[in-house]
């Protein structure tokens, strides 16, 4: 007869493949690794089939352990996800909204896309972390953020149980700082020959933007490339050059980085996402974003 599932033995099997490896798991649930193969072994001998075989040095997961690992995520993610929203219920203090932003997306935006976190009848102290995504969605699938705002979807192959909620797009514009003296008259001629700062490679535009200057037929003079799209802006309104930009904030890229908007770039358009863990968003402050982000992303 087999025995009941012990949930400890399952976390301990989910952790070792969120890891990658029994070592790196023991290091992080402070145990030795011959504990924790052993904890795994009694639950495979508790449940009558193999989750992992040899390969090598390195162990794979078996059809019955990537079975077992589908429920066991599901399983710990939604204690997690209870775990967050017992936290979230009114203590007589601002609660906490912990959101990560990719660094590509432009900041105005950002505050745009979060304000409507701000204005429920709970109040809310906002927490704003910055980085690479694939570092944010790490610490979201640990439940160090309840969501994070990118300009792309995640990865494929990414092994992170996360949805994708689409929040909208701006269409792409090109900036000329006025020091540069283009005329949108002269739009997009003016450009051949002209300084041009880019998005880094992470950015899902930057290929879209060279196929558009090559059907074009222009060919500026690429000077630098940002991860940071702040601090592209900041190089334009110095002069450095043209810059690409979602037109939807045209008014405050004239006005705080003393630019004009030239013209779009063909129709290429940015996308923004609020990426979470939860396929239908019970977060009240993840839901206000989403419900309120065709308004924050409308071009007036």
């Amino acid at each position: 007869m087999r025995r009941s599932l012990n949930y400890k033995h399952l976390h301990y099997f989910w952790a070792v493949v969120r890891a990658g490896g029994i070592t790196r798991a023991a290091e992080r649930l402070h145990l030795t690794p011959q504990t924790l193969s052993g904890q795994i072994k009694i639950l495979e001998e508790s449940i009558g089939v193999a989750l992992f075989t040899p390969v090598g040095k390195r162990l794979e997961l078996t059809e019955s352990g990537r079975v077992a690992y589908s429920y066991a995520d599901e399983m710990f993610s939604l204690a997690a996800e209870l775990g967050e929203a017992l936290k979230a219920l009114p203590g007589g203090r601002a609660q906490s909204f912990r959101v990560g932003v990719a660094d590509a997306v432009p900041k105005s935006l950002v505050h745009r896309l979060l304000a409507p976190s701000q204005q429920q009848e709970e109040p809310v102290r906002l927490v704003c972390r910055e980085g690479k995504l694939e570092n944010l969605l790490a610490d979201l699938a640990l439940h160090r953020l309840d969501c994070v705002l990118s300009i792309r979807p995640v990865p494929p192959g990414l092994s992170v149980r996360t949805w994708n909620h689409k929040l909208g797009g701006s269409p792409i514009g090109l900036f000329a700082p006025r020091a540069l003296q283009l005329s949108p008259k002269a739009y997009p001629r003016c450009l051949h020959g002209q300084p041009l700062l880019l998005p880094g490679d992470d950015s899902p535009i930057r290929a879209q933007l060279m196929d558009w200057f090559e059907a074009q037929r222009l060919v500026p003079r690429v000077v630098a490339e940002f991860d940071d799209t702040a601090l592209m802006k900041t190089f334009g309104r110095a002069g450095a050059g043209v810059f690409p930009a979602p037109v939807a904030i045209a008014d405050e890229i004239s006005q705080v980085y003393d630019s004009l908007l030239l013209g779009p770039a063909g129709d290429i358009e940015e996308s923004y996402y609020a990426i979470s863990t939860e396929r239908r968003v019970s977060h009240p402050s993840v839901r206000a974003i989403i419900d309120a982000a065709s308004k924050a992303l409308h071009i007036a």
